[in-house]
Formats: C-alpha cells, sequence, structure tokens
C-alpha cells in the first residue's frame, strides 16, 4: 500500500520504519519543522498538505501531527477521498464537523486516541472491572495517566476514553473532573489526573478503591512501537474493508469499526 504521513516526528519516523517493515511504500513524508521530510509545509497551510498528498500518489494518508492542526489537516485531506487515520489527539469536540465533512465529500477518517492493541484490550477490562466494582457501594473509581513533557493535551484522549469506560460500567459516576479539586468531590465525580514527566510513553492507572482495599489496573507504554503497528494495521484494514464493501466511504469510524470482534 502506497502511505502518505502527515507529520514526520518521532512518531512519523516510528510510523514509515514500521510501514516498511510490513511491506508497504512510504511515498511522502509531510512536516512543518522535520528537516528529512520530503514535503515541508507552513504551519496552517492545509491546502499544502493536501497537494503533497494528492501528488504523492498516495493510497492512504495516517496523519499525527499536533492538535493546533489537526483539524486544518482534516479539512484539507478528507476531501481528497483517500482514506485517512488520524492519531493525533485533543479535537473529540469536533467529531460531529468530521462526521458531517465525510458525508458531504466521500472521504473516510478513522480516529483512536490510542491505536495500540493493547490499549484497547485494556478498554474492555476497565469497563467490564467497573461493572463488577459498581455492585459495591463502598468502592470509588479515579483514573490517573502520565506521559513524556512534551505532550501537548493533558489529559490524553486515552485517559478520557478509559474514563468513558469507567463511567459506562458504573451509573454511579455520571460526571468527569480533568481539573483540580478545590472542595470536597462528590460521589457521583469521577477524578481524572494528570502528570507530564520526562519521556514516559504512556502509563495509565485505573483505581477501584475502598476502606478495605485498593485494586489497581495498570497499562504501561514501553515505546511507541505499539502505536504505530497498530496505526499502519488500522489503514491498511481500512482500505481493505473499503475495497471490499464492508464499509462504506464518506463516514467517521473508530477502532471497533476497523477491527470487528476484537474491540
Amino acid at each position: 500500500m502506497k502511505i502518505a504521513l502527515v507529520g514526520y516526528g518521532k512518531m512519523g519516523h516510528m510510523l514509515e520504519s514500521t510501514a516498511l517493515s510490513l511491506g508497504d511504500e512510504v511515498v511522502a513524508t509531510i512536516d512543518v519543522f522535520a528537516p528529512d521530510a520530503s514535503v515541508k509545509v507552513s504551519a496552517g497551510d492545509g491546502a499544502a498538505v493536501a497537494r503533497a498528498v494528492k501528488e504523492s500518489g498516495a493510497e492512504g494518508v495516517i496523519e499525527f501531527t499536533h492538535p493546533s492542526s489537526v483539524m486544518e489537516n482534516i479539512r484539507a485531506l478528507v476531501p481528497l477521498g483517500l482514506p485517512l487515520v488520524v492519531g493525533t489527539t485533543g479535537w473529540t469536540d469536533c467529531e460531529k464537523e468530521v462526521a458531517e465533512l465525510a458525508a458531504k465529500t466521500g472521504g473516510t477518517v478513522m480516529h483512536s486516541a490510542n491505536f495500540s492493541i493493547g490499549v484497547n484490550l485494556f478498554y474492555k477490562i476497565v469497563e467490564e472491572a467497573s461493572r463488577l466494582v459498581s455492585n459495591f457501594d463502598e468502592y470509588d473509581s479515579a483514573v490517573w495517566e502520565m506521559h513524556h513533557n512534551q505532550k501537548a493535551d493533558s489529559p490524553s484522549g486515552t485517559a478520557l476514553d478509559i474514563a468513558r469506560r469507567v463511567m459506562a460500567g458504573n451509573p454511579r459516576k455520571t460526571s468527569m473532573v480533568t481539573d483540580a479539586f478545590h472542595s470536597r468531590p462528590s460521589p457521583e465525580q469521577l477524578h481524572v489526573s494528570s502528570t507530564r514527566c520526562g519521556h514516559v510513553p504512556g502509563t495509565h492507572t485505573v483505581f477501584f478503591d475502598s476502606a478495605a482495599d485498593t485494586i489497581e489496573l495498570t497499562h504501561t507504554a514501553r515505546s511507541r512501537q505499539g502505536f504505530a503497528s497498530g496505526a499502519v494495521h488500522a489503514l491498511e484494514n481500512l482500505k481493505r474493508m473499503l475495497d471490499s464493501g464492508e464499509l462504506s466511504s464518506g463516514a467517521l469510524y473508530s477502532m471497533s469499526d476497523v477491527f470487528p470482534g476484537m474491540f
């Protein structure tokens, strides 16, 4: 498969090596700053990004850039009609707009806060654990996450997705709080806290705590390799399923759509 990479930082380089190891061809690497990118573009110039992708002959696109530029890139890339996988987080409030743009232009977008297979398995484990714990009123819940100090958004999209799974499993938790508390939290509030330090690829912990004991569920990423592998496989599956008619163009998809039966 011929792939264009929008974003060629550390993640983009890992995506390239992963794609090549899986037998794909990277036909363009597009970035604002990376000196070794095949195409340099100005910040915010979505038209230049789309033009570079179109001229590359790519059959699919993976976008891993920055929350400040992701929507401009999506708006420019979706009308090309190529399968687009977006790994940048921080734009969930714009999902409705993206779905409407895909339906209007016939483009196809697949996104996830985290492409790691392990993290997506962790989502299911957390939701089931939360459902079990919800039978016992004495247990409270919380979510904590830690990432490297270069990460732009906080909490991470992964932490927010984990929190949604906790809330889905436990109907007593109806409100998510991502800021510091300045008064006693109410029982229906789920606290999601974040730490940014050093070079940590990503650690996420869910706490179920009572006066008697604490249950902790933790996912620890050792490197970005899991994210890169999942994203490339997601694009390959998305294109294959579009070609076979299993999925239709003009829609916004998730991991559960391109890995049916797994997540």
